[in-house]
Order: structure tokens, then sequence, then C-alpha cells
């Protein structure tokens, strides 16, 4: 199952949520104040490769990093 991103307008807040792809489009309620009309945000991701010489390719990151650090610091990308 697929990792959705949210945003609610109602408490300014971001979450996450763990849904089949078939409910990919269904309302989702905020988890902090139950508002049910939370928005579904364009995610960032990042695919990780080898080149033929063993040199590391990332495509389809726009921060730079993976989606956990968002370009900032951690050992799962590098960044």
């Amino acid at each position: 199952m697929p990792v959705y991103e949210y945003y609610c307008e109602h408490c300014d807040r971001r979450f996450e949520a763990l849904r089949p792809m078939s409910q990919s489009a269904a309302p989702m309620s905020c988890p902090r104040c139950a508002t049910p009309d939370a928005r579904r945000l364009v995610s960032v991701f990042a695919a990780v490769s080898r080149d033929s010489g063993g040199s590391r390719l990332v495509a389809g990151s726009s921060s730079g990093g993976c989606a956990g650090c968002q370009g900032g610091s951690c050992a799962s990308c590098g960044h």
C-alpha cells in the first residue's frame, strides 16, 4: 500500500496515511482536528540506482534527498 501525504487547512498540519490505491481519491479526515476535508498533496520521491561504473544516480527527487530527510542528512540516501 502506498503512503499518501495530506494537508489540513483547518489546523495547518501535514500528515501521511497508508491507504490502498483504490481509496486514494476518497476523503481523508485530519487525525488532529478531525476535519473531514484534508487535501492530498503531490509527494516527493527518489529513485536511487548505480550506473555501470558504480556511481550513484538519483532521479526524481526535487529536494536532493530521500522522502525521509527531504535533502537534509541521512544514512539511507547519503545526502
